[in-house]
């Protein structure tokens, strides 16, 4: 039955979309953190019809929103919707898109398990293909992998303590937005459920590790988690990802840090100062879930020294920098080679498919 956008509350979807989201990309008002949360709640709730759904949906998409509505959301999720569990390691969250890439290959695992090799712990989470991309995210390698995904958030904040390295099973942690799917689905574009799904710390991690396109994004998630009430991040880094992952863009490159405060630290790099001088090409495969499964298990057990292994020592660094396990990124990717060559990585995945 199609529900109704009608029960008791001074914001149902349908007045927000004409007074205040609706009415157009330039001439379009803000909402207030109560009117958002209102909103969500409805969401949530299974309240508004579809048509009002989507619509809403859109508007917001169009007249793009401020972190302090993306706080609100998220928020809310956290309230209603997210089931946490804290492991006693405080890991680097890492909860890239999770509508997936299509065509580099996946290397947040290496990289997570590299990192957690050398002392820095590392939660990823994300769902099983997602719209509006459904592509490959960490769960798919990680099940080419022969590691146990479909894990209660206990059991996950078990592995993170045993292994150094925790998996999230978004149906398991945030079962709210995964009742979302088909409407999502159905919409045909990103929501600003793509962006606060990301962001939900299910660990309660106070460190976050995110990715963005441009820089004005990596701005706006800086205030997001600076408006929120609920997440409880003291720290994050933003990466300028690969495919919009958690994967830094080889190259030219920015990097942008935030500290708790207000605005974020960024900077340019140049990945070949840090050994990771290929092009984005040398990183392509052809089926993102299985290769980036049989480039992981050649880079830990020290069988590539090629783009790929470098990318994971890169990647790795700035998991270890985000959590200022390291001074510098220099020094983390200088520990993640030593890992490599140790064999102690490949221990990790080893212990990792035997949770």
């Amino acid at each position: 039955m199609i529900m109704t956008d009608d029960s008791t509350g001074e914001w149902p979807l349908h007045r927000l979309m004409t007074d205040v989201v609706g009415s157009g990309h330039k001439s379009a008002d803000d909402m207030t953190r109560s009117q958002a949360r209102e909103a969500m709640n409805r969401i949530l709730a299974g309240e508004p019809a579809e048509t009002t759904l989507g619509a809403f949906w859109l508007a917001n998409r169009w007249k793009r929103n401020t972190p302090e509505e993306l706080a609100a959301f998220v928020d809310v999720l956290r309230e209603e919707s997210v089931r946490t569990a804290t492991p006693e390691a405080d890991p680097v969250d890492c909860g890239a898109n999770y509508d997936g890439k299509g065509s580099t290959a996946l290397l947040g695992v290496a990289a997570g398990l590299v990192a957690a090799a050398a002392g820095t712990p590392v939660v990823v989470h994300s769902g099983d293909r997602v719209p509006t991309q459904k592509q490959t995210a960490y769960r798919h390698v990680l099940e080419a992998l022969g590691v146990r995904t479909d894990l209660e958030p206990d059991e996950s904040a078990d592995m993170v303590d045993d292994v150094g390295f925790g998996f999230y099973y978004q149906p398991n942690v945030d079962p709210g937005t995964t009742a979302l799917l088909d409407r999502r689905d159905e919409m045909g574009v990103r929501t600003f459920l793509n962006t606060v799904e990301t962001l939900i710390d299910p660990a309660n991690a106070t460190v976050h590790l995110g990715s963005f396109y441009h820089l004005a994004f990596a701005k706006k998630l800086a205030g997001t988690l600076e408006a929120s009430r609920e997440l409880p991040f003291e720290r994050a880094l933003f990466v300028q990802g690969l495919e919009g992952y958690d994967d830094v863009r080889p190259g030219s490159t920015t990097i942008a840090e935030w500290d708790g405060g207000e605005g974020i630290a960024d900077a340019t790099i140049e990945t070949a100062e840090y050994g990771f001088g290929a092009s984005e090409d040398a990183l392509e495969v052809a089926d993102v879930a299985a290769d980036s499964a049989t480039i992981t298990e050649d880079v830990l057990a020290g069988e590539r020294t090629d783009a790929f292994a470098d990318a994971v020592a890169l990647n790795a660094a700035l998991r270890m920098y985000a959590r200022e396990d390291v001074a510098d990124i220099n020094t983390g990717v200088e520990t993640a080679r030593e890992i490599l060559q140790s064999g102690e990585a490949s221990a990790k995945l080893n212990a990792l498919r035997a949770f």
